[in-house]
């Protein structure tokens, strides 16, 4: 049995945290002894307006403080992240933790999708995302300790009808953290994505309501607590999970073939080898870094003509 873990002296930043995967995180986290940023905008769950009041990230607030933790509200847009992480810098003194979970949903075919309907889903999930993230990387840096965590989906990794803009943006953030991931680990940050399956305002218009309530919130919160702990060895991963399941997804590569440089390569040539280049049957890698493609054109070098 594992040692009760904690995050006393932490200070946590949950983007998007008035209900759902964000209230049931920052929960957990203040509920381990975290003192945390409860940031919601309070707007619906297309991005448009406010429901009216500041109450959302209030509730949460107040569940925290009503069983003993320590929290303070925040109602600023993700593309203000500057004033959202001054918000924990004001209060507590400090940054370490940063669950970038704010996000819309503009759900609609391709065919019918409007340039709004794109830019809006991009601003809040990857523009928002930076923006709180680049407000807070001096502190992290400069402490030299972080513990990232960015909401991808499963509609990003695998496509999904309908949410080509939600699609788009939660696959870039998975872009944007495996970079932060490198970028970061030699000052002990740690940058990890999570694909969720959870039950929540966006969720209900794709799932149905006996599944809505099956995914509890509260069941993808552990995993996302240990990703945000000092202990967690992880970084640079991709997780996907709900309703009590938990995975890590990893890119996969064929062997592939390669074809000599010397007089060319024809359009022939790759379909005569096709099926070497699509064979996922043996011999195949699992790559981490971008640059991991030139250790099999090195080797070829040899066969380019003087």
């Amino acid at each position: 049995m594992s040692d009760t873990l904690n995050y006393e002296g932490r200070v946590a930043i949950v983007t998007g945290s008035g209900g759902g995967l964000g209230r049931a995180h920052a929960l957990l986290l203040a509920s381990r002894g975290a003192k945390v940023v409860v940031n919601d905008l309070g707007g619906d769950m297309q991005g448009r307006g406010t429901s009216g009041s500041s109450s959302p990230a209030d509730k949460v607030v107040a569940e925290i403080k009503a069983a003993g933790g320590e929290a303070v509200a925040n109602y600023d847009n993700v593309l203000d992240g500057d004033k959202i992480v001054q918000t924990a810098l004001d209060t507590y003194g400090k940054i370490d933790i940063l669950i970038n979970n704010a996000g819309i949903l503009r759900d609609t075919s391709f065919h019918k999708m409007t340039e709004d309907d794109w830019d809006q889903v991009y601003n809040v999930h990857v523009k928002g995302a930076f923006k709180v993230t680049h407000a807070a990387w001096p502190h992290l840096r400069e402490q030299q300790y972080g513990r990232l965590v960015f909401t991808a989906s499963s509609s990003g990794v695998y496509g999904n009808f309908g949410q080509a803009n939600y699609a788009m943006a939660k696959l870039g953030l998975f872009g944007l953290a495996q970079t932060l991931a490198q970028e970061g680990g030699k000052y002990n940050i740690k940058c990890n994505t999570i694909a969720p399956f959870a039950g929540s305002r966006m969720t209900e218009t794709i799932l149905e309501e006996k599944m809505v309530k099956a995914l509890n919130p509260g069941f993808v919160s552990p995993l996302v607590g240990y990703l945000c702990h000092e202990d967690c060895p992880a970084n640079g991963n991709l997780f996907e999970l709900g309703g009590g399941w938990y995975s890590q997804v990893r890119w996969e590569r064929s062997e592939g073939v390669t074809l000599p440089l010397t007089h060319g390569i024809s359009l022939e040539q790759v379909v005569d080898n096709w099926g070497k280049i699509t064979d996922f049957s043996s011999n195949t890698e699992h790559p981490i870094v971008a640059l991991a493609g030139f250790q099999k054109v090195e080797p070829n070098l040899a066969t380019l003509p003087d």
